[in-house]
């Protein structure tokens, strides 16, 4: 059975100290309302990485939001796979919508960040997605199929069965947008479909897929009773500690 993740993702957010006591809230209060298999995962800058595990007292996983393809060498400012899993994490996103955007990140570079992140035992959260001008041209089933071929196509079954996806629909990200239930279902199961035509419907049915478009904890509830919706990549709602674990909570629904 797929694993339900609800993974925050701080982003570019929270000072050092805010950072520990907005993640202390978190854990004392995710404690209370994680049930059985359900991970809570918080993806923080990567000055807070080390201090938030050893806060985490395994009630919530930590990551990192980016890492680097190379294992090591003169790359001024980059951080590797290896060392933010010395930090105790678990998690990395790669192929933030933002990091797509911002940082001109290819999908023949994002699967190079993956291979090594996997490398380093590091669960990669492997992020696709249509722009608006995709979504309204029609043609975000075939950017999405593209992303997952150049992306995460090329692992051996073992190794695709390691990661998580999330779904973002770029149109739906800071904007107030979100994609209706029935479109990310939609979106999800085309997902579904595609790992199964490569590699089998056990892997395509163990393969947890998260939603990551302005999911908060009004509408968690409904994204997550879709079938094909494991879970939610969260940006500003895992800024506040209560939303945060409502959306958590959502995953009980």
């Amino acid at each position: 059975m797929r694993k339900k993740i609800v993974a925050g993702n701080w982003k570019m957010n929270m000072d050092y100290n805010e950072g520990i006591s907005l993640f202390s809230e978190i854990v004392n209060m995710v404690r209370d309302e994680k049930k059985g298999d359900q991970v809570a995962v918080i993806c923080a800058p990567f000055i807070h990485l080390n201090s938030l595990a050893q806060l985490s007292s395994g009630v919530v996983k930590i990551g990192a939001q980016n890492c680097h393809q190379n294992e090591s060498g003169a790359y001024t400012g980059e951080i590797s796979a290896k060392m933010i899993k010395s930090t105790g994490s678990d998690y990395v996103i790669i192929g933030h919508s933002e990091r797509r955007q911002y940082f001109a990140e290819t999908d023949v570079l994002l699967s190079e960040k993956t291979t090594t992140a996997l490398k380093h035992n590091l669960t990669p959260i492997f992020c696709i997605g249509e722009t608006l001008d995709e979504r309204n041209s029609g043609s975000y089933f075939q950017v999405i199929e593209r992303q997952l071929t150049d992306g995460v196509f090329n692992l051996s079954a073992e190794d695709f069965s390691k990661i998580v996806l999330a779904y973002e629909p770029v149109w739906a990200i800071g904007t107030g947008l979100t994609a209706t239930p029935e479109q990310a279902q939609d979106i999800h199961a085309f997902i579904r479909a595609k790992i199964e035509s490569k590699y089998g419907v056990n892997i395509a049915d163990d393969t947890t897929i998260l939603y990551g478009g302005s999911c908060n904890a009004k509408n968690a509830p409904e994204l997550f009773a879709q079938h094909d919706i494991d879970g939610g990549l969260i940006g500003g709602a895992s800024l506040k500690s209560r939303d945060f674990t409502d959306i958590v909570k959502a995953l009980n629904s």
